[in-house]
């Protein structure tokens, strides 16, 4: 059974720093994609970030570009995003899963970011 179990969040001044990880049992990462995404307060879920198997290619949505980073580590079959110069907007419940959404949702890391 694919479990995915997202941790690291936490209580953040504006400008700092949180490193979250999404911990995969029954499946390991260096053979899926794997995709982080966000429920801010009152709106709907989004997609954040993916890193691909191939190359390990990674994506971002225009709103993290170049503040956050995604990537794996195949030993502790583990998946992180790196989340800084964080911003009262990032403020939401991040869950990771596969980009198709397959894998059954987890409980989320709750991240809130003071201005």
């Amino acid at each position: 059974q694919v479990q995915l179990v997202e941790a690291g969040g936490g209580l953040v001044q504006a400008g700092g720093s949180l490193r979250l990880s999404c911990a995969a049992s029954g499946i390991m990462v260096s053979d899926t994609a794997v995709s982080w995404y966000r429920a801010r307060p009152g709106q709907e879920r989004e997609w954040v970030a993916s890193i691909a198997t191939r190359y390990n290619l990674t994506r971002y949505a225009d709103s993290v570009r170049g503040r956050f980073t995604i990537s794996r580590d195949n030993v502790k079959n583990t998946v992180y995003l790196q989340m800084n110069d964080l911003k009262s907007e990032d403020t939401a419940l991040y869950y990771c899963n596969f980009p198709s959404g397959a894998a059954p949702w987890g409980q989320g890391t709750q991240v809130t970011v003071s201005s």
